[in-house]
């Protein structure tokens, strides 16, 4: 789970520890696994109530797998160590007992939380947490199991289009063009607002969430999306503003208006997704041209802003509701 290695950083570590008089206030934190043993000490003032004494018998695998601690936090100041020049350095360090990594990475997760953790990684490791989160991150949980499914599932027209943490180093996930971080905030945007197609599919009280239903129906619209617009579908965001942060939200925006009028049960849901679709197709600049009605803005000059995702939101919008007024 570990944030990569800072190297500065270490090697400041490294000259500090190698000089004299060396104080090192900050405590490992470890999680144990369940093969470590406590012995208490023999005697009568071992125990204050709150503490007790005692020998922790840690045991270490021959083979060097099944590693008996995991570093949740101090992983720079423990490789510091491994550099240093002193072998006899007092190290503090905290411990609990983790049976299983559900445990890990909650604690990881609170430890963290204060600092400025990779917000990629964080998000990536809450659908695996168990526990009771900050409200903050709990807001972000959802989201973040959705954008999980839509990146995994066949049926999906994300699959293995959606940059995780884990996946940025990955050759595997050299395909993934769009950032986790823009589906999960457009989900957010549809979940948190009264008039958001994905709004009814969690109860506001027991936080529940229908996840299959949201990412049927995400799959739904986003598949027509990409029949629609093939030419700018899968490809870098330098080359396609759909693919981008904005043309990410500003089509969930869109998503809301377009399936409020569709019933995804019915067998040619998919084709009444394009039918709606094909309304403002002819004025999508995606890949080339300029927005006419957005002061001609040049359809690459559209950036991941507050103000150009509202704008574009707004556009859309109105080419929709435009075209099928003259429907009418």
């Amino acid at each position: 789970y570990q944030r990569p290695e800072v190297k500065k950083h270490v090697q400041d570590i490294v000259e500090y520890l190698n000089g004299d008089d060396v104080i090192f206030p900050n405590a490992i934190i470890l999680a144990l696994n369940a093969d470590v043993r406590f012995v208490a000490s023999r005697g009568p003032n071992v125990s204050d109530g709150f503490a007790q004494a005692g020998t922790i018998e840690i045991p270490i695998p021959k083979n060097g797998s099944d590693a008996p601690a995991w570093i949740v936090d101090g992983q720079q100041r423990v490789l510091a160590l491994s550099k240093s020049r002193k072998a006899d350095l007092p190290v503090p360090v905290t411990a609990f007992l983790a049976r299983n990594v559900g445990v890990q990475r909650d604690q990881f997760i609170r430890i963290n939380n204060a600092r400025p953790l990779p917000k990629g990684l964080l998000s990536e490791l809450l659908p695996a947490v168990d526990g009771p989160l900050p409200m903050r991150l709990a807001a972000k949980k959802a989201p973040s199991i959705i954008c999980d499914e839509l990146n995994r599932t066949a049926s999906s027209p994300f699959v293995g289009l959606i940059k995780r943490h884990s996946t940025l180093k990955d050759p595997r996930g050299a395909k993934a063009v769009i950032t986790d971080t823009s589906i999960m905030k457009m989900v957010e945007d549809s979940m948190g607002t009264t008039s958001g197609i994905l709004f009814p599919y969690r109860n506001v009280a027991t936080g529940e969430t229908d996840v299959a239903g949201m990412v049927a129906i995400l799959s739904l619209f986003w598949t027509g999306v990409k029949d629609v617009f093939p030419q700018a579908w899968g490809k870098d965001p330098a080359q396609s503003r759909l693919m981008h942060g904005a043309g990410i939200r500003a089509m969930g925006k869109l998503m809301d208006r377009v399936m409020g009028t569709i019933d995804p049960r019915l067998p040619e849901a998919s084709n009444h997704v394009i039918a709606e679709l094909e309304l403002i197709a002819p004025f999508c600049r995606w890949t080339s041209g300029t927005w006419e009605e957005m002061e001609a803005m040049k359809w690459n000059a559209i950036q991941n802003t507050p103000k150009h995702i509202r704008m574009l939101s707004n556009h859309l919008i109105r080419l929709y509701l435009g075209a099928r007024s003259n429907l009418r």
